[in-house]
């Protein structure tokens, strides 16, 4: 292991049913999740909005009680959204996503 600090693009996996949800879906809208997707692993920190690009996603804690805990990407104008979270460890962070809706 190194000291050397790790950034983005993050690494992200989806859980089984999130992935299953998203490729049931449109190719249109599955496209928006993608540009989503790549918004967030690329931006600075993936729990705060910095270096997101605002006009096109959002995010926000589950729990305000919780800031470092789930967070929600909200996509497509709020039409659509994702459940994350970011295990941040030295070696390879992750960003796991847990479920997904869309309507």
């Amino acid at each position: 292991m190194s000291d050397e600090f790790t950034g983005p693009p993050w690494a992200a996996d989806w859980t089984k049913l999130a992935a299953e949800y998203r490729d049931a879906l449109p190719a249109r809208v599955r496209d928006l999740i993608n540009d989503a997707v790549i918004d967030l692993i690329t931006c600075r920190h993936p729990y705060r909005d910095d270096g997101l690009d605002l006009t096109k996603v959002s995010i926000e804690p589950v729990r305000s009680t919780e800031p470092r805990g789930a967070h929600i990407l909200y996509f497509d104008h709020g039409h659509g959204w994702l459940r994350y979270t970011f295990v941040h460890r030295t070696a390879e962070p992750q960003i796991i996503i847990e479920s997904l809706f869309w309507q």
